[in-house]
């Protein structure tokens, strides 16, 4: 089924304590697909959902898995798992927000990096929600520090991500030893085969959610490819920074070494600016997305998979410096602005010609609006087409 617009939440019948939290964040309307996901997902359905990134997919299934959970109940009843610790720490917030006015819900957010003996001193608390990313749940299991055999909802968080970076025995070991589960979601920005894989033999008769990128759910973004001498792109980018006074950026690299070099080039360039990769330790990789998520760092620069699950909804622009490997890449990228009904700018500096025919190929593929430009002296310059 296809969904377009959402619906107020106070027509979906959700529980009092519920209805308060969400008055609490000034949340009335619903999104697409919270709207497809909520009803079904109440009713103990299972779910696939296909919807663009930052369409508020955390409160779609965390809003039927807080009003499922018995409180005095001391199982895990619900697992969710994400592809990295970033989602899983995004996801674990929201769902604490949700369940501010509920007493005796705990959640517990387990991801590799991370000291195990916290997570277990945290397990023994008994929690009834497990976030996790599949490799440390996998290491819990092993452990015997965790139970799931009492898990009621399973729900997969970027599925088409996490199949994508290897976690797919991890996590059909997880969910074949889950025999109880009562339903299963899976949420992805895309479906691919694996996904379809997974759907076909874990989901009983699942409802099909669709969210379209349509105007009302595409953010309002404009594009713009930006060609540069390869020794420019740095200056290139400090130069729109400072001449359009945007306050709040995301730069995206394909590699890590290059996400440090560019950082590097940023400071001298004057520039505010920190990264995270793959390699960082997690306390620093953490202070840096507190620092960006209180707008206290201008430049963020990032790999794809380190910047997942950072939800920031006022990004003033992305910058792709490195044009991305993978189509959907892109279209996670630059969804980091534009939310929220806001407009938003993304920029991708090309340098050289397959640089050039991959964003072309990538605009055809996603179905983007790309405008050529250059700069005449300092002046960024929108080619006509």
């Amino acid at each position: 089924m296809e969904f377009t617009q959402g619906v107020r939440f106070d027509s979906l019948g959700l529980l009092p304590e519920m209805t308060r939290a969400l008055e609490k964040k000034n949340i009335e309307w619903s999104t697409p697909v919270q709207a497809g996901c909520i009803s079904p997902m109440r009713e103990w359905k299972d779910v696939i959902a296909k919807a663009p990134t930052g369409t508020g997919k955390t409160f779609a299934f965390g809003i039927p898995i807080i009003e499922h959970i018995d409180p005095e109940s001391e199982e895990v009843q619900a697992v969710i798992m994400a592809p990295t610790r970033e989602l899983a720490m995004q996801i674990t917030a929201e769902l604490r927000d949700l369940a501010v006015f509920m007493s005796g819900i705990r959640v517990v957010c387990l991801y590799g990096g991370a000291p195990i003996g916290k997570q277990i001193d945290a397990l023994k608390k008994k929690p009834q929600i497990v976030v996790a990313t599949p490799g440390r749940l996998s290491d819990h299991m092993k452990r015997r520090t965790v139970r799931l055999d009492r898990v009621q909802t399973v729900v997969l968080d970027e599925a088409d991500r996490m199949l994508d970076m290897g976690f797919i025995h991890d996590v059909t070991r997880i969910l074949d030893k889950i025999p109880s589960r009562r339903n299963l979601g899976m949420f992805s920005a895309t479906i691919s085969r694996e996904v379809m894989d997974i759907s076909w033999v874990y989901q009983r008769d699942p409802e099909e959610i669709t969210v379209r990128a349509d105007e009302q759910n595409k953010p309002d973004i404009l594009q713009y490819a930006v060609t540069v001498e390869q020794t420019d792109k740095v200056a290139a980018m400090a130069r729109i920074i400072r001449q359009e006074r945007l306050e709040r950026v995301m730069v995206f690299c394909n590699t890590k070494g290059m996400v440090e070099r560019l950082t590097k080039y940023l400071e001298m360039e004057g520039l505010d600016a920190a990264c995270i990769h793959g390699d960082i330790p997690q306390k620093k990789r953490e202070q840096v997305m507190a620092r960006f998520r209180r707008g206290e760092l201008p430049v963020f620069v990032a790999t794809d998979v380190a910047a997942r699950g950072i939800d920031v909804d006022d990004v003033d622009a992305v910058f792709n410096y490195d044009v991305p490997q993978e189509n959907e890449y892109y279209v996670h990228r630059i969804g980091r602005t534009g939310r929220a009904k806001r407009h938003g700018v993304a920029y991708t500096l090309v340098a050289d010609y397959p640089s050039k025919m991959r964003l072309d190929a990538i605009a055809k593929f996603t179905g983007n609006d790309v405008k050529p430009a250059h700069f005449e002296g300092d002046t960024l310059v929108v080619d006509a087409k």
